[in-house]
This record gives structure tokens, sequence and C-alpha cells, in this order.
């Protein structure tokens, strides 16, 4: 699909097609995280990671009229993803050592608490992204969606 074509879509499918792409990014390298260092410390250095391919990809495809300066921007994007990777973080963990367990689910836990954690966090991440990392005006918000 060419950029024009993509950037036709609305904004919040562009955020959910390559943040599933940054969560993917996110997802898959924790498994060979995991091999070198404990889970959460994986589920950290992974979301950072996704968080960093979530802001190119953000930047030029789902909030591209942003007027904030890049530094801005990039500032903004860390703070909301900090928030963002404490709702992963709690989520997995807490998904891994107490909720899973306790449903006596045996499946691939890692994963499935971790894939929870970041759709939990995805959705906190929109959020804070449309309204604080990459604002835009409401007089220029009519070209975005």
């Amino acid at each position: 699909m060419r950029p024009q074509t993509f950037l036709r879509l609305p904004q919040l499918v562009r955020f959910l097609l390559l943040g599933g792409l940054a969560a993917a990014i996110n997802w898959l390298v924790r498994f060979p995280l995991s091999l070198a260092m404990p889970f959460p410390a994986a589920v950290f250095v992974a979301y950072l990671i996704g968080m960093s391919a979530g802001f190119t990809l953000y930047r030029a495809y789902v909030f591209p009229n942003s007027p904030r300066p890049i530094a801005m921007q990039a500032a903004l994007f860390l703070i909301v993803n900090a928030v963002g990777a404490v709702v992963v973080m709690t989520v997995s963990v807490s998904l891994l050592d107490h909720i899973l367990p306790l449903l006596g689910w045996w499946l691939l836990p890692e994963a499935v608490a971790h894939g929870t954690g970041i759709a939990v966090g995805a959705a906190v991440n929109f959020v804070g992204h449309k309204y604080l990392s990459f604002r835009v005006h409401p007089s220029r918000a009519g070209n975005l969606t």
C-alpha cells in the first residue's frame, strides 16, 4: 500500500495497524530476550524496542500533522509510553504470577500474559498520543481523520 493511500485510512485504523506492527515487534523480540534475562527485564527491553518503532511509525503515518517540535513530541511520547510501560508490566506480571495460575492456565503463560499486557497498554497509549504527544489544534484536526 502506498503511503498516500495509507494516510487516507481513518486515524484509529492507522494507529491499530502500525501499533499492531510495533506491538508485534515488542512481543516477538521478548522471546529471545527471555533467553538472556528474567521475564520482567525482557518485557521492559522488548517494550523499549517496540516503543522506538512506534514513535517513528506514529509520527510519520498516524499523527503526521502535529505542529509540535520533534523534541516535544519525543518527550511527551516517552512520558505516555512510561505510563504505558507501567500498565504493560503490571498487567503482564499480574497475569503471569497471580491470575493465570489462579485460573489454572498452563498454555504459553508468558506469551499470553505479555500479549494481554501489550493490548491493554495500547489503549492507554492511543489516548495519550492523540491528546498529548502528537496533539493537533482542533482547526487542523479535520485533515487527519
